[in-house]
């Protein structure tokens, strides 16, 4: 398998180059092309009741598409939902935790699961629950903005806005907290914030759909019931880059 991304990091595409009879698993509606010789196969994550728990408590899709070239080499194109980057994480043996929506494909020898993210709302309003995938193999994961990775060392914690957190590798751990005191934290537009303490690498977001929309939905001339009917459409529209 031979992954490429191109027009980083705004409207990026991964470009997946397949062997004869090699797969890769991805986000229901994550394909933007492929080869002819390309077989699908769509199930639910995890079966009927882990795909379940995964779209009610995790806010991820129900489905994921397997690609499969069959007859010769293949090639499928992927991206994400909204505007930003795509980084290619290669697994070995290891596990990454990643935020609600920022999963877009892996080897199907990766496997996916949920973790429990705390009694705080871990990522604003993502939901408590992170996505966990492990074992080894290429993982592509998505951001709004920019991909900014952060390694660890251990020897001091690093704080982050919770709306910015791409994912974080095995051997960190984090705390929800507040900004500072409760002035600061209703006063300064941060609002809650990630402490992350220990080994490993920490991946952010440049931008946050949750800061965005805040800003643009007071703009929307004659919006209704935050953002719907034709605000809800613009603010689709600009997510998307149309």
């Amino acid at each position: 398998m031979q992954i490429d991304i191109k027009y980083q990091p705004s409207y990026s595409l991964a470009i997946v180059r397949l062997d004869p009879n090699e797969s890769i698993q991805a986000e229901a509606g994550a394909m933007v092309s492929m080869s002819a010789n390309l077989e699908i196969d769509t199930t639910m994550k995890g079966g009927v009741l882990g795909a379940i728990t995964r779209s009610v408590l995790g806010g991820e899709t129900l489905f994921a598409n397997t690609f499969t070239s069959r007859g010769g080499a293949g090639e499928i194109t992927l991206a994400p939902a909204l505007p930003g980057d795509i980084a290619t994480l290669r697994m070995n043996n290891e596990t990454l935790f990643v935020q609600s929506g920022s999963f877009l494909a892996s080897t199907p020898e990766i496997s996916l699961d949920l973790k429990w993210g705390g009694a705080k709302t871990f990522f604003g309003s993502e939901g408590l629950f992170l996505l966990k995938a492990s074992g080894s193999g290429p993982v592509l994961i998505c951001s709004y903005g920019a991909v900014h990775k952060v390694p660890m060392d251990g020897r001091t914690p690093y704080i982050c806005d919770t709306g910015h957190v791409v994912a974080f590798t095995q051997g960190l751990d984090y705390e929800v907290r507040k900004v500072g005191n409760w002035k600061s934290t209703l006063l300064s537009g941060e609002g809650l914030v990630c402490e992350f303490r220990g080994s490993g690498d920490l991946y952010l977001q440049s931008r946050s759909t949750q800061a965005f929309l805040s800003w643009l939905i007071p703009r929307i001339p004659g919006r209704t019931g935050g953002g719907g009917g034709v605000a809800g459409g613009v603010i689709g529209n600009i997510l998307r880059g149309d």
